[in-house]
């Protein structure tokens, strides 16, 4: 079995983000991600992953897909999520970034660069 980096230390959070995640995550959820929807791949909510907690993460793929607030706007979190990024990339894993603006009023177009990027990875 693999673990793909599993932190078993940060479970306790990731329960309480699975339990209070934002608006845009739970859309991405629902109407994207869920229940194997998406091209049969199957993705876990709120994944810890080495330090980090991914907002979802399908192991077939090792794609990582995060859904930014505001707080990811200003320089410093900007470079933090830089510096994640590339830690991630490293481990292997490719993180896919949308806002929770681009989730909210299109989330067509999420669902479709999504499942272009599985097309183009598979």
């Amino acid at each position: 079995m693999r673990n793909n980096n599993y932190n078993k230390k940060l479970q306790p959070l990731t329960r309480q983000l699975r339990t209070h995640g934002t608006k845009a995550e739970a859309c991405l959820w629902k109407y994207v991600l869920r229940a194997g929807s998406m091209n049969g791949h199957s993705f876990k909510r709120q994944r810890s992953i080495s330090g980090y907690i991914a907002d979802f993460f399908c192991a077939d793929l090792k794609l990582i897909i995060e859904v930014d607030g505001i707080t990811h706007l200003d320089d410093e979190a900007i470079q933090k999520d830089m510096k994640r990024d590339a830690d991630l990339k490293t481990l292997g894993y490719t993180v896919l970034r949308f806002t929770n603006q681009e989730v909210l009023e299109k989330i067509g177009w999420v669902g479709n660069t999504i499942e272009q990027w599985i097309e183009e990875h598979k």
